[in-house]
């Protein structure tokens, strides 16, 4: 009884402990995410879990051929591999959590042969993600686990919980006696948690599909994507392979199979004399909590790195940097990649010809934005800018009294600077089209855009003139014009202009001849 009841409590330290310390790091990376809003937290931590992502870190080093002092935190997470294995991998990373909160409970376990040679997956993917980013390319990068989730929730889940707050708050205040509660409410979380208006996202399904689709692979085996397709899991085993605290299993082990059915990645086999390999072991503990005879047991020991049956071969690995190489070929062949679309517009400060070769796609600009005008894009960006920032002032504005998206960029793709050097970059320029302005096309006054115009010595002016009117008669009309030198394209005008649909003056990064 008292060695049953000393096993009951070493279940409840490990198992709790790592449950507790995951859910920990899910909601401090919840609550950092909440912060970018508007700065509300020091961009130092809300960029914190980014530069302790080694993947990230040396991916973006390699495509950008520039060394950030900051990236050095990412060591921190490789030291920790080799001292403890893929450790962030149970015990930190959010996607991991995610994936365990989500495995399904009552399912048949799948044939450990079958799911065996998946395991390679995550070096190919890691490897073909090195070689993309040796030739300046970071389009696989999509595939990092803190940046998708990140994405994810800035780009899909906070939208549509934006977008839900807000029909329930429009329900609620048709009930005269819950107005006052709504507009309390709406005054707390406005501008601090969501936007002043509703946040919009076109590319919002598409980055919500491929979460759910790693979600979904848990109904494969539990972790599939930890074991077989994350390229920061392939990079931390690795490092895992030279691990000095790892699983070892004493000769007294019964054989009773039970740390192999409760082993979430599946790398403890009883053909293996239920050793595990500690590339593929996440440190869970849960073999250490289920064992009854405490033979599996983690110590340090002297590293004793091995080549596992499945790991990839140098043909496999060829061939991912070969499919690597012609896929950067293929998206730099995408004639948007030097031929800029009118519209495609970056944040402030941005070379457009060096910004896909530092830009880790982690969306930290689009949730700090406090107009919701940055958002990931898919093929306006071409093929090699998808789930990069574009700014689209229809949904937003470039605010100007605003500097977060440089500031709380990671690597620096955006320039962090200050307010005062920021309100004079150019973004682009506006352009009317006087067949849909209101005041050109109609003749009836509107004078929206030159209101709006914040620079100090007003991009738009307004210049009076007699036309004829309804029934042939002379009006008096002001008609807008925009002062190209003095534009930055902040695309203030395009987002209040009256007009429905498409603006009446929109904001290009190139302009055309006058309309």
């Amino acid at each position: 009884m008292a060695e049953a009841g000393r096993r009951r409590g070493r279940r409840f330290t490990w198992g709790r402990a790592r449950k507790a310390t995951q859910a920990a790091s899910l909601l401090a990376f919840f609550l950092l995410f909440i912060g970018a809003a508007r700065q509300a937290v020091a961009p130092f931590w809300i960029d914190l879990s980014f530069r302790l992502d080694p993947l990230a870190m040396l991916v973006q080093t390699l495509a950008s051929r520039r060394w950030l002092a900051t990236s050095a935190l990412a060591l921190v997470t490789l030291v920790a591999s080799v001292a403890l294995g893929r450790a962030w991998c149970g015990w930190l990373c959010p996607l991991g959590t995610l994936l365990d909160v989500l495995t399904p409970r009552r399912r048949k376990p799948s044939p450990a042969e079958y799911l065996e040679p998946w395991r390679a997956a995550k070096y190919l993917i890691l490897i073909a993600v090195l070689a993309a980013a040796a030739f300046g390319s970071l389009t696989l990068l999509i595939l990092d686990p803190l940046t998708l989730v990140f994405r994810a929730l800035a780009s899909s889940l906070w939208p549509a919980l934006d977008q839900i707050i807000t029909m329930l708050e429009r329900a609620a205040y048709t009930i005269e006696f819950l107005r006052p509660p709504v507009a309390w409410l709406e005054g707390v979380i406005r501008p601090g948690i969501f936007p002043i208006d509703p946040v919009h996202a076109g590319a919002g399904l598409t980055i919500l599909l491929l979460l759910a689709g790693i979600i979904g692979l848990n109904w494969l085996a539990p972790r599939f994507w930890c074991r077989a397709l994350c390229p920061l899991g392939g990079l931390l085993g690795v490092v895992s392979k030279t691990a000095i605290v790892r699983r070892h299993v004493d000769p007294a082990c019964s054989g009773c199979a039970a740390c192999a059915r409760r082993c979430p990645t599946g790398t403890i086999r009883a053909d293996r004399g239920f050793a595990s390999d500690p590339a593929e072991c996440t440190v869970c503990m849960d073999c250490v909590d289920v064992c009854g005879m405490d033979v599996s047991v983690f110590r340090a020991a002297p590293p004793k790195p091995a080549w596992a049956a499945y790991d990839p071969d140098r043909r496999q690995a060829l061939t991912a940097i070969g499919a690597a190489v012609l896929g950067v070929g293929l998206l730099s062949s995408d004639p948007r990649r030097d031929h800029t679309p009118p519209h495609r517009l970056r944040p402030p400060g941005v070379v457009d010809a060096d910004f896909l070769r530092s830009c880790i796609r982690c969306a930290a600009c689009v949730r700090a934005c406090p107009t919701a005008a940055l958002n990931p894009a898919l093929t306006d960006a071409g093929w090699e800018g998808v789930w990069s920032p574009v700014l689209i002032p229809r949904l937003g504005y470039c605010d100007y009294s605003c500097n977060a998206c440089g500031q709380v960029c990671p690597v620096q793709a955006i320039p962090p600077l200050t307010l005062e050097v920021k309100r004079q970059q150019v973004i682009g320029a506006a352009a009317i089209d006087q067949n849909r302005c209101i005041a050109w096309a109609d003749h009836t006054d509107c004078i929206v855009c030159e209101e709006m115009c914040p620079v100090a010595e007003k991009a738009i002016t307004l210049e009076t003139a007699v036309v004829d009117g309804p029934g042939g008669v002379e009006v008096e009309i002001k008609l807008p014009h925009v002062d190209r030198l003095r534009c930055i394209g902040c695309g203030i005008c395009e987002y209040k202009c009256p007009v429905p649909g498409e603006a009446a003056i929109r904001v290009y990064t190139s302009v055309p001849a006058l309309f």
